[in-house]
């Protein structure tokens, strides 16, 4: 099991991104979170299996239709065994 954070720019706010995003992770698998930031960015943390969490950091590249991402930035760190996913 592995566990990434990421950091996401751009038009991400009021595009459906956390939804989206939780119904990605389900599909994938995938547990952890996903909030709004009040600088306008999303943060996200992801835990499952690498292939699992490599799908949902490439997802966020892009976002859903509407998100016009411009940076994303990746940490992976130790993995707490989170169960479910989110939307904080």
């Amino acid at each position: 099991m592995v566990r990434t954070r990421v950091l996401v720019s751009g038009v991400v706010q009021g595009v459906f991104f956390r939804d989206t995003c939780r119904r990605t992770a389900v599909q994938h698998g995938v547990t952890g979170w996903v909030r709004n930031l009040p600088d306008g960015r999303v943060e996200a943390v992801f835990e499952g299996e690498p292939g699992s969490v490599d799908a949902l950091v490439a997802w966020a590249r892009q976002g859903p239709d509407r998100a016009e991402v411009t940076e994303l930035s990746a940490h992976d760190e130790p993995a707490e065994g989170l169960t479910g996913f989110e939307i904080r």
